[in-house]
């Protein structure tokens, strides 16, 4: 069996922005020779048999829908790890709390920054290539959540707890 990928794309189908619904997407993910390839919600979250380069599938995008997205690209072997590090397992029971960033590379920022541009209650942990946000107030009253990226210095994108699982649990549905 070959090898299982997982593509996270940022910002589609969003506020009727970048439109591109889930079977155009699978039918483009194929046309680059992906096999089995499944979505999981609308908002961009892929997994397929094969392997398939992050600007290959952006310009395939781009060609069959007029936009350019944004896709991080993660084999199996490396986004299970990160799921299953889960520093907050006690989060997990209030799982829109938990937010899982996936960073498109390492990281260099002093952590003193994000702990200083945090709010009261949140926890996060900074891995090389993931960050785990805990905000118990949600993404929407989170002091951190809106600076992150720039804090960072690196492209990321962002994932709830249930979507993060689901993803997993779908890339492994294709693993066998």
């Amino acid at each position: 069996m070959s090898k299982v990928e997982i593509g996270l794309f940022r910002g589609l189908n969003v506020g009727g922005h970048n439109v591109l619904p889930m079977a155009d997407l699978r039918e483009v993910l194929a046309g680059l020779g992906a096999r089995d390839v499944r979505t999981y919600i609308q908002s961009g979250n892929a997994a397929w048999q094969g392997a398939l380069a992050e600007g290959d599938i952006a310009d395939a995008v781009a060609r069959a829908r007029g936009f350019r997205p944004e896709v991080l690209v993660l084999p199996l072997e490396s986004y299970a790890p990160v799921v299953e590090a889960n520093p907050f397992p006690e989060a997990e029971a209030d799982p829109k709390s938990l937010h899982l960033y996936f960073l498109a590379s390492p990281s260099v920022v002093d952590e003193a920054v994000l702990e200083a541009a945090k709010g009261e209650g949140e926890r996060f942990v900074l891995t090389e290539r993931a960050l785990y946000l805990h905000t118990p107030k949600y993404l929407s009253g989170s002091k951190l959540a809106p600076k992150l990226e720039r804090l960072l210095g690196v492209a990321a994108t962002a994932r709830n707890w249930t979507s993060a699982v689901k993803i997993l649990e779908m890339a492994r549905g294709i693993a066998g």
